[in-house]
């Protein structure tokens, strides 16, 4: 009897949590919710969202008040017509009478797309294809009356007055793009549209990419007929050809196509990562950089004497990062972001170029220049603490600094067109995603937006444990660190270790905010009784030019001595059984995991690594060659941190797990890993997903694979 009623307490205890399982967080069933596409109007004072059921293939276009928060108006609704599709996503022209509506997209690799688009009138309610099939990238002239677009490689624009569409390239096909950039420009400048229009409409510039000469590389295809195919695009691999390039200018009245000769400014231009016109004169702005990324030149063409100038020029000793954005002010004086002091700072810079003005200083990074009006810049930064983010303001003559985001946490926000309000988003380890509209000049509460309380609802019965954030000191340095315990903690236990991490240049894990799935894969593996812990090492971001380009020319060495060295401090920590400490990673962070199972073999017993790259060689020109200079110059920096070079020192328990279409880490670069293992006699698990790319997703991919990393978690550590 009193075996029955202790039977029946511990199965009370029990029922009042929650567990969490790969099914249910895989099947994104704890998703925040999220306001997708906010556009602010320039003509009113409202905004506009995209409202989407997936489920009934219905989606609409509401006007909000900024005051209210009230619907105002459903701009476009596809239920209420026949005509028109369910759309995922639209753009407004630049009087905000037409819209382009985005259907039926499918991804070609990480940015890029291909989709049927339509054009939407709001005046007359007009509805109609941009382009019969498939095409990329259409965008709106700045007077709202023609659309240039890409189909089959080839630029074409559509006059709306006419509904005439002009093809004005012919070269496009397996080798050329004409204003679409490469592969390897959208995966590491993040680059998919390569053409602008210059403000008057009457001219068109963009770049053409040849790869003829690039190398190419191959993924066999396996598909479900009885045959596989061979998938095939070119790829430079570090130190190889890249494309050639060729800016070019279109103008609509002659019809005639002229080359820009970037060459005449500079002899370090190489890659040309941004172009933009001036929306206040006919002059086209280009960002070129060398090959090995060491030097960002600006330059300007203009249109009515056709010259082109050399205005500014950044550099470095190690490598210079592409102004995402570049802020121009009416006079063409414009802001540059550069981190020449030792740390991420605005600048003002003078219309020639001659004159640099530093705005914001301090031994902290800004994060983003998120916009300006005529007497104030704003800005998220790292300045309370790295990792989280404020919102500031400041004055473009330095003076006035304000913060305008009330807590401590990751802030960010949207502006309106006037900068007289924002919409704030914040959340914190904590808390999910918040939106709320702000006063721009004090930060003052206008109204709350939405919240996700019931998200936190939903996850309240799994009783989450407490994510720590904290910094420790280990190799001399301060690092930021995370750590998750089980929610019954005993001090008194000894419990397994996995740290979590991914380590690649720039990049930040420990941030305070909401959780990822991923993150609730890590509470769900410590409510299976593991600590999961991060660091961000040597060479991540938000902390200074030297923390984070101290990496360069060997990528992994640092990276790897940090994690081996964290390992060994948490295993020092009483509650921790340092016979039982794994390490995983994804991407950058499954080199990184690979690396430590193999030269910290003395405190890892297991390691995943998912998608790793294994050797350096293996890898873009565009990333890799940023941070560790050409293979021919630097064969040692490649070499001595590539993990198939240290295949003997594997001892633990190692999970290797790779998409065999990965476009961005090749298979290749397991193949060969595998191989290593195997000639030197080392026993391992591996798992290939078929035809899945370097994120190992659709169906049950994903469940299946956190499935199989959970597996071996329990069964081996």
């Amino acid at each position: 009897m009193r075996y029955l009623i202790f039977l029946f307490f511990l199965n009370s205890i029990f029922s009042q949590q929650n567990f969490l399982n790969n099914e249910d967080i895989w099947n994104f069933e704890f998703e925040q919710k999220i306001y997708k596409s906010i556009y602010h109007f320039k003509s009113k004072s409202y905004y506009s969202t995209i409202e989407i059921n997936n489920s009934e293939k219905k989606s609409k276009i509401v006007l909000r008040s900024y005051e209210t928060g009230e619907i105002v108006d459903v701009i476009l609704d596809s239920s209420s017509s026949a005509k028109i599709p369910f759309f995922t996503n639209y753009s407004f022209s630049n009087n905000e009478r037409k819209i382009i509506l985005e259907t039926n997209s499918y991804p070609l690799y990480r940015r890029s797309k291909l989709a049927e688009y339509y054009i939407y009138d709001t005046q007359n309610n007009d509805i109609s294809y941009v382009f019969n099939g498939l095409i990329q990238e259409p965008f709106f002239s700045p007077d709202g009356e023609k659309v240039a677009f890409i189909y089959n490689r080839n630029l074409y624009i559509k006059f709306l007055k006419t509904n005439i569409i002009k093809q004005i390239t012919f070269t496009g096909s397996e080798n050329v793009l004409n204003g679409l950039a490469d592969w390897v420009y959208e995966e590491e400048f993040g680059m998919v549209r390569a053409f602008d229009w210059n403000k008057d409409s009457d001219n068109l510039a963009y770049i053409v990419f040849d790869e003829t000469n690039v190398p190419q590389y191959s993924m066999q295809i396996f598909g479900n007929n009885l045959y596989p195919f061979q998938y095939n695009f070119k790829y430079p691999k570090a130190g190889e050809i890249n494309s050639s390039l060729d800016l070019k200018i279109y103008n609509l009245a002659s019809e005639k196509t002229n080359s820009v000769d970037l060459s005449i400014n500079t002899n370090d231009y190489y890659y040309i990562p941004r172009l933009k016109f001036s929306s206040f004169s006919n002059k086209l702005y280009i960002q070129s950089l060398n090959r090995l990324q060491n030097t960002l030149t600006l330059s300007t063409y203009d249109l009515g004497s056709g010259k082109i100038k050399k205005i500014f020029s950044e550099k470095d000793e190690t490598y210079v990062d592409v102004q995402e954005k570049l802020f121009l002010l009416d006079d063409e004086n414009f802001f540059w972001v550069s981190d020449r002091s030792g740390f991420n700072h605005i600048y003002l810079v003078q219309n020639d170029g001659k004159s640099l003005k530093q705005i914001t200083s301090g031994n902290w990074d800004v994060a983003k220049l998120l916009g300006f009006n005529n007497t104030t810049i704003y800005y998220s930064s790292s300045e309370d603490n790295s990792t989280e983010r404020v919102i500031y303001r400041i004055g473009i003559n330095g003076k006035n600094k304000k913060a305008i985001s009330p807590k401590a946490g990751f802030n960010g926000a949207s502006f309106t067109s006037n900068y007289k309000y924002f919409i704030h988003t914040f959340e914190d380890k904590d808390t999910p995603l918040i939106y709320s509209l702000r006063d721009s000049k004090n930060g003052k509460l206008i109204r709350k937006i939405l919240d996700n309380k019931e998200l936190l609802e939903k996850l309240s019965p799994f009783n989450l444990s407490y994510k720590d954030i904290s910094k420790i000191t280990i190799n001399n340095q301060e690092f930021n660190m995370w750590m998750i315990k089980p929610n019954n903690f005993n001090p008194k236990k000894k419990y397994p270790l996995l740290i979590y991490q991914y380590s690649g240049p720039g990049s930040q894990e420990v941030e305070n905010r909401w959780s990822s799935n991923r993150d609730l894969w890590h509470q769900m593996l410590a409510q299976k009784g593991y600590v999961i812990a991060c660091l961000d090492g040597r060479g991540t971001g938000f902390k200074g030019k030297k923390f984070k380009k101290i990496t360069y020319g060997q990528l992994a060495k640092y990276e790897t001595e940090d994690q081996i060295s964290f390992a060994k401090y948490l295993s020092k920590f009483p509650y921790i059984d340092k016979n039982r400490i794994g390490i995983w990673g994804w991407s950058y962070g499954g080199l990184i995991s690979t690396n430590c199972i193999l030269k910290g073999n003395e405190i890892f017993s297991l390691a995943i690594a998912v998608a790793p790259v294994t050797n350096w060689r293996f890898y873009d020109t565009i990333y890799t060659e940023r941070f560790m200079g050409l293979p021919k110059d630097n064969p040692e920096g490649y070499d001595l941190n590539s993990p198939l070079n240290f295949a003997h020192l594997l001892e633990g328990d190692y999970l290797l797990i790779h998409g065999s279409a990965d476009d961005n880490v090749h298979l290749q670069n397991t193949m060969r890993m595998v191989e290593e293992l195997i000639q030197n006699n080392k026993q391992f698990e591996w798992m290939i997903y078929p035809d899945k790319n370097h994120g190992i997703y659709g169906g049950n991919s994903s469940i299946h694979l956190y499935n199989k990393m959970t597996t071996f978690i329990e069964d081996k550590l």
